[in-house]
């Protein structure tokens, strides 16, 4: 897999520089939303790394993820199926929002998915898996109703 990695011919935009002084771990860096298919798999960038190797974004950074995730996404799978997690709802820390909940970002990932939907004739069609253990957490009845736009 990082023989296949190295040797993508990824787009500019999303090759940035290479971090000589990590390590642990890959040193090359990616744009956020950067994604490499494998299979039936897609691989993205999604994180910022600080000083001690731990993952991290802003949520400015997590909307830029976002956007340009399903921009590349629409992209690559016109109308055929994704499903993905709740991003963020994980290990990965999203800057002075700590406490952000499964809800919020789920809200905040159908917000960024119908608005770069808006831009393809041929969006794909979006499935967002929720662990069982948090299905619970989520009023799904506010989320239909905020589709709806009640």
């Amino acid at each position: 897999l990082d023989h296949r990695i190295s040797n993508h011919h990824f787009e500019e935009d999303e090759l940035l520089e290479v971090n000589h002084k990590r390590k642990v771990g890959k040193t090359q860096k990616y744009s956020l939303g950067t994604i490499f298919v494998n299979s039936d798999y897609l691989l993205t960038a999604f994180s910022k790394f600080d000083d001690k190797n731990r993952a991290f974004l802003t949520m400015p950074d997590y909307l830029a993820f976002l956007i340009n995730f399903w921009d590349k996404v629409n992209r690559i799978y016109a109308q055929k199926s994704v499903s993905v997690p709740i991003f963020g709802s994980g290990i990965t820390r999203i800057k002075e929002h700590k406490n952000i909940s499964d809800e919020d970002l789920l809200k905040i990932m159908l917000w960024t998915f119908r608005i770069s939907e808006m831009r393809f004739k041929f969006p794909a069609k979006l499935t967002i898996v929720i662990h069982k253990d948090k299905i619970d957490k989520i009023n799904l009845l506010d989320i239909k109703s905020a589709r709806n736009g009640l």
